[in-house]
């Protein structure tokens, strides 16, 4: 099972207990129609753990959607559940969400509205592309995949090194000189983990982990590259 996160980064001058106090207890309940049926939807924050430098936790929230039912629709509601870490990282602090792209983004923002009022105190953390590079040519035997982003060929989005490919070292040259590093798949030698990263932060774990071992790799791995 593919497990995927994204780094964010705290724009406000915040501590950790600050936010524990602001998360804790959190519930919101809002009703929703669809036909003749009305459902409560909740929204909550669960599990709190609070450390020296750490606070983590779970972000629960009741999405709906309709199903076709013998020739008609049913209404089923799906409840989110999406663990976050506040980690303390040197003098900045860092917020994971475990999430696919679209609803850690979400999630995201509706942490910022409840810390701060309003969206735009937790924004995406990015990772330069000189710095993806230096991460893939300091360990080229590890990495599995490379997309380059910006190309500048007519008609040309995107291009890609796979497998065999990545051992030439002419056409990789050759591709920088066309685009720079948007996305790397490759495997942790430390963690045996094959995990891809995009610039904006987004990290997906290929092999099998579980979510803390994950988050950990994350914190050791890839908080470094964040600029």
């Amino acid at each position: 099972m593919v497990l995927a996160g994204k780094i964010f980064k705290i724009k406000e001058d915040v501590d950790l207990i600050t936010i524990s106090g602001k998360l804790k207890g959190y519930q919101q309940e809002e009703e929703f129609t669809h036909g003749d049926e009305k459902v409560t939807l909740i929204t909550e924050i669960g599990e709190l753990a609070l450390g020296s430098d750490y606070l983590e936790g779970t972000f629960f929230q009741d999405i709906p959607f309709t199903v076709k039912h013998r020739g008609g629709e049913r209404l089923v509601i799906k409840t989110i559940e999406a663990p976050f870490l506040f980690q303390i990282n040197g003098e900045r602090m860092l917020l994971v969400i475990l999430e696919k792209k679209r609803t850690a983004n979400n999630i995201a923002n509706q942490l910022s509205k409840i810390l701060f009022i309003s969206t735009g105190s937790i924004v995406e953390a990015k990772i330069l592309p000189e710095t993806l590079r230096k991460f893939h040519e300091a360990n080229p035997e590890d990495t599995k995949v490379i997309f380059f982003d910006g190309v500048d060929i007519p008609n040309v989005d995107k291009l890609s090194l796979y497998g065999s490919q990545l051992a030439d070292t002419a056409l990789y040259n050759e591709y920088l000189t066309h685009g720079t590093i948007w996305y790397i798949v490759f495997k942790s030698r430390k963690y045996g983990i094959v995990a891809g990263v995009t610039r904006n932060s987004v990290v997906t774990a290929f092999s099998e982990v579980k979510p803390r071992e994950f988050l950990e790799y994350i914190k050791e791995e890839i908080f470094p590259l964040i600029e």
